[in-house]
Formats: C-alpha cells, sequence, structure tokens
C-alpha cells in the first residue's frame, strides 16, 4: 500500500516512479510467497529407470510458474524502470522541474 500511496499521493514524478518500483516488488514478492506449499520439496521432474515410473504425487512437487512469471516481471520492471527514467530526465530538461503540478500549469500557459 505504501507504493500505491505514492503513485497516487506524491506530485514529484521520481517519487511516483520509485512508488511504481515499490508496488510492483511488492507484487512480486506475493506471487512468489503463494507458489510455495508445505510439503513440497522436489522439482517436478519425474524419475524412473527404463520406462518404470513411480506414480506423481503434485503434493510432493512445487510449481515452477509463478517463479517463471514473475523473472519475466521483473525483467519487463527493469526495462519500464529504465524508459521512465529517460523520460522523467527529458521531462526535466524540457520544464525544469519533475513537479507534475508546475508541469501542467506549463503546458496550460502552452495551449493558450
Amino acid at each position: 500500500m505504501l507504493g500505491f500511496y505514492a503513485i497516487i499521493g506524491k506530485r514529484n514524478l521520481v517519487k511516483k516512479l520509485l512508488g511504481l518500483n515499490i508496488f510492483q516488488w511488492a507484487i512480486i514478492l506475493y506471487y512468489v510467497s503463494i507458489a510455495s506449499k508445505k510439503g513440497g520439496a522436489n522439482i517436478p521432474i519425474v524419475t524412473g529407470a527404463h520406462g518404470h515410473y513411480e506414480p506423481a504425487q503434485a503434493i510432493q512437487f512445487l510449481n515452477p510458474l509463478p517463479h517463471c512469471l514473475m523473472l519475466t516481471a521483473i525483467v519487463v520492471g527493469v526495462s519500464t524502470t529504465g524508459v521512465a527514467l529517460a523520460l522523467i530526465i527529458m521531462i526535466h530538461r524540457r520544464y525544469k522541474t519533475l513537479e507534475e503540478d508546475e508541469i501542467l500549469e506549463s503546458l496550460e500557459a502552452f495551449k493558450k
């Protein structure tokens, strides 16, 4: 909720971006935490010798899909942060501020 508050409540663009990152990492940690289960300690690979396989029980295995999806989310998040920082630099060079209210006032004055 701290990240969500920063996105909604703050007016500085860097603070909004930090709030977005906190919010994103909280969601990633939540998904990774719910992916584990009690009693599941094995990777989902069924082993056997020469076609003789033991029946697999799902309770013994961890699901790797949430972890893989969160690795993808981390890569996308880092890329998004890089692009957002580049945009923030461009905004600062043009408007000489990072305060959302001042930028909007400058845009309104430009329209008139």
